[in-house]
């Protein structure tokens, strides 16, 4: 099968306006950061790490052609898939702990994170697909720039949380094609409890619709690739922690009844999850 790739919607920014948006994203930084919704004031430009774990370095884990991802974004050639290290939550589940929590990754210029997008393009890729790119808007902007300058034309793909602060969105308007976030809980007190932030649905809430707003609602071309929109997953969590129904009904009722849901089923516990007197120590059920 074969087909042109999709031309990004960042392609139509002009050169200066880019730069700007870099400027702002790397200004969120500092003096004390506040790039994400913690806003927890660390000097990332001067070496001191966040709440995240991150400081002024970019570290990746991995970049790669994915194939596992959702069918409109892996498609049949792959998604062009750069895992970022470190998280702005701290999910006592999280399955790729070592890359979140324990910062495992190799530091990276940001010139090598433009190479990276470019070699993945060359591959092949439908598209580049930014994962847990929350705490690194600013790097991640910065290399796109310089990427673009060498080549690179497909869609971004921003993978993330859902954890989003609108401050950091409102720069990646015009620049991301598809949001891919999470929606992970309905509940404060649930997200406080396991992933470390109690003001979790309600950013949540405001940051998909901010995404939405964007881009609406998804849409693929005539081979099933994704060419624009929102992509909003949901893991369904043991016990009904996730708080499933009311997040159907929030995507369906305040964001779109057309909304794309990727509804995930694969919970395991991981990290500290398997060691908790707690319900989210088992796998989910078919009820």
């Amino acid at each position: 099968m074969q087909t042109m790739h999709h031309t990004a919607s960042y392609i139509n920014i002009p050169e200066a306006e880019l730069s700007e948006r870099v400027r702002c994203a790397y200004d969120l930084m500092m003096p004390s950061c506040r790039l994400c919704p913690k806003r927890c004031g660390a000097k990332r430009l001067e070496g001191e790490a966040g709440a995240c774990g991150a400081d002024h370095r970019l570290f990746v884990s991995s970049s790669n052609l994915h194939h596992g991802e959702e069918p409109p974004i892996s498609g049949w050639k792959g998604s062009g898939t750069i895992f970022l290290t470190h998280c702005s939550l701290s999910c006592l589940y999280c399955q790729n702990y070592p890359i979140s929590q324990l910062g495992h990754g190799a530091e990276t210029r940001v010139d090598d994170l433009a190479d990276m997008m470019v070699r993945l393009q060359g591959l092949g890729a439908h598209n580049i697909n930014w994962v847990t790119p929350t705490h690194e808007v600013a790097h991640l902007l910065d290399g796109l720039q310089r990427a673009r300058r060498s080549g690179l034309e497909i869609p971004i793909v921003y993978n993330s949380s859902g954890y989003d602060s609108l401050d950091a969105l409102k720069l990646l308007d015009g620049v991301v094609d598809i949001y891919m976030p999470d929606m992970r809980y309905a509940y404060g007190g649930i997200s406080l409890k396991y992933s470390g932030v109690a003001d979790y649905p309600e950013v949540n809430q405001k940051a998909i619709l901010e995404m939405h707003r964007q881009v609406g609602d998804l849409r693929l071309d005539s081979d099933g690739i994704a060419v624009k929109g929102i992509l909003v997953r949901h893991l369904v969590l043991p016990g009904g922690l996730a708080g499933t129904e009311q997040i159907m009904r929030f995507i369906s009722g305040k964001v779109s009844p057309d909304t794309y849901i990727s509804l995930m089923s694969q919970y395991f516990p991981a990290h500290t999850a398997p060691d908790m007197d707690d319900v989210i120590s088992r796998r989910i059920t078919p009820e």
